[in-house]
């Protein structure tokens, strides 16, 4: 079988003032000493499999001490989106944020895996890291003294080697990912994926990797104090000219239907089919002979004090809302643990003002707020949910599964006390949502993705020989 290797160069992008240096011994990857690691990753199994007992681990519908997240159904079917906040990530100071927007069949299952599994692959490529590098017995505040004095120079400085063990940590865990997905026994992944953005923030140092088409955006304040909208991301769709290359290269095909030709797409060389509407996704393994790779983009950046907020979102809020109205609307919002759910139903409203015809896509918002602080007055405004806490959900039903034996409702609600100013937002929004939810019968929660009219399906249709393929 034939293979695709990218070309793609995984630069760094570096936002540095005033010649702030990273900090040697607590930028590498012996930042995590074992002193302060919170859990133990060597055996990933027996972690994923507790991974309920992990506190500040969130994945539904709430918010953390620095975050608040959200997922609302759209009108396809099941929602395919997921979310994550993990803080205290392996060291105190460290936060993980995911979003994971699913596709195809077993897309939303794609998504809840990468989202539970992804993070424990990073952490374990950070530890093997560390342990080759520093030595099992590395401390971030107690660093070998002879490591400290090696000649930054010779080798492009210790900034460059901190970029290099955080890029390859973050290509070996999406490529560990990838292949986990390829030969799992009970999730077939042939035609469905998922899009993966993940950032690690540790201090003022953001690490993001990603692929697909799922989008993160900071606001941060200009020379003139104005809250201004900076991208984080690229969307890594078949219309950039790097990844059409790299797919026609491998005999894929790149082009778009009649009735949406702003919508490049990629096709098998012998079929019209299955015309993902992105470049690099998990999964989808019908195309990965074909130019679509699970090789993530790599950036690393410092944070300043002008910088306030990250929101990273699946496409059906970018479809809708531009950067600058999501910054608006999450600065707006009145507090902030309600900022994720006020993104949410804003995308909401597009959805039906732009696109009345067109079935609005699921939303997934995660908001992490750079000072490390969430408002008060939100203690009682939204429930947080972590893993240690979170064994149903409201209805009774159990949590889901990787086996799909236990999907996960619509929406999630938190049925707690909200300030005054709050209550006919709330209620607006409690009452779309009961109206969308009775309106879509039992038979539409199955996947609907490739049925009716929808403004961007990321599949079109699923090859012929899809079902009759042997199992790999």
């Amino acid at each position: 079988m034939g293979g695709c290797v990218s070309t793609s160069n995984h630069s760094t992008c570096s936002s540095r003032s005033n010649g702030e240096r990273v900090s040697p011994e607590c930028l590498g990857i012996s930042m995590f000493s074992r002193k302060r690691i919170r859990k133990t990753f060597s055996d990933p199994v027996t972690t994923l499999q507790h991974l309920t007992s992990i506190p500040n681990r969130i994945f539904k519908n709430g918010k953390s001490k620095t975050s608040c997240i959200f997922t609302q159904q759209g009108r396809k079917g099941i929602n395919q989106d997921a979310m994550i906040v993990w803080e205290d990530f392996m060291a105190e100071d460290v936060t993980f944020c995911g979003v994971f927007d699913g596709h195809g069949p077993h897309g939303h299952l794609v998504a809840r895996k990468v989202r539970d599994a992804l993070p424990l692959k990073l952490a374990s490529f950070l530890q093997s890291f560390d342990s080759k590098h520093n030595g099992s017995t590395a401390n971030c505040c107690s660093v070998n003294k002879k490591l400290d004095a090696v000649d930054l120079d010779k080798d492009g400085g210790m900034e460059d080697k901190v970029d290099y063990l955080w890029r390859e940590s973050f290509l070996k865990s999406y490529k560990a990912m990838d292949k986990e997905l390829r030969s799992h026994p009970n999730l077939d992944c042939f035609c469905s994926g998922s899009t993966a953005i993940t950032l690690v923030k540790q201090g003022s140092n953001l690490f993001m990797g990603y692929i697909g088409d799922s989008r993160a955006i900071m606001a941060s304040k200009d020379s003139n104090d104005s809250m201004v909208a900076v991208q984080l991301t690229v969307d890594l769709k078949p219309d950039l000219p790097k990844e059409a290359e790299r797919i026609k290269r491998c005999k894929g095909r790149v082009f778009a239907l009649q009735d949406e030709p702003e919508v490049q797409r990629v096709w098998l060389p012998f079929d019209d089919a299955p015309g993902l509407a992105m470049a690099r996704a998990f999964g989808d393994f019908c195309l990965k002979e074909y130019g679509v790779i699970s090789v993530p983009e790599f950036s690393h950046r410092i944070l300043t004090d002008k910088d306030k907020f990250i929101v990273l979102a699946s496409d059906g809020v970018w479809d809708v809302l531009s950067n600058e109205e999501v910054v608006e609307i999450v600065s707006s919002a009145p507090t902030r643990a309600s900022a994720a759910r006020i993104l949410v139903d804003s995308a909401a409203r597009e959805w039906k003002t732009k696109y009345p015809t067109s079935k609005m896509d699921d939303c997934a918002v995660v908001c992490l707020f750079l000072d490390g602080k969430m408002d008060s007055e939100s203690d009682n405004e939204d429930q947080c949910f972590s893993s240690a806490t979170l064994q149903s959900n409201h209805s009774g039903n159990a949590v889901e599964s990787d086996d799909g034996q236990n999907s996960e409702p619509s929406l999630q609600r938190n049925f707690t006390v909200r300030s005054t100013e709050e209550n006919d937002t709330y209620k607006r929004i409690v009452a779309e949502v009961e109206a969308n939810q009775e309106a879509m019968s039992t038979e539409e929660q199955n996947w609907l993705g490739l049925e009716g009219v929808t403004r961007v399906n990321s599949l079109v249709q699923l090859p012929r020989f899809s079902e009759e393929r042997p199992r790999p």
